[in-house]
């Protein structure tokens, strides 16, 4: 994958709703594509062109190892930085990787969920 912002973002929204349970919309405002498991956020894609980035839930130890490998990583934009990080086009920011924080996003909100609310399949 290319650097491109554009690629990130629909590399993002592949990967989101390939997952269970997936739901999105724009509940803040028309330029944050918003994705939710059991109403839940765990990935916003940002529609603005000229700050094309992805911010997605992670644990707080791999958030900074995420900030410090990769200039183009840096804490949740309007987020707690502890919890979340922002990919935006650069080097080192492939599909597996976008893949990976969206799918490893996902899964942090499901095992916090209450049995009952857990989507069955993943």
């Amino acid at each position: 994958m290319s650097a491109a912002g554009d690629r990130l973002q629909d590399t993002a929204r592949e990967a989101a709703l390939a997952l269970p349970s997936v739901s999105h919309g724009y509940p803040f405002t028309p330029a944050l594509d918003v994705y939710k498991v059991a109403d839940k956020v765990f990935l916003i894609v940002t529609d603005d062109p000229d700050e094309q980035i992805i911010t997605v839930k992670c644990e707080p130890e791999l958030a900074r190892a995420h900030v410090h490998a990769h200039a183009s990583i840096t804490p949740g934009r309007y987020l707690d930085k502890r919890h979340w990080i922002s990919l935006g086009p650069g080097p080192g920011i492939t599909k597996r990787l976008v893949t990976d924080v969206v799918e490893d996003s996902y899964d942090l909100i499901v095992e916090r969920l209450p049995r009952r609310d857990r989507p069955r399949v993943r």
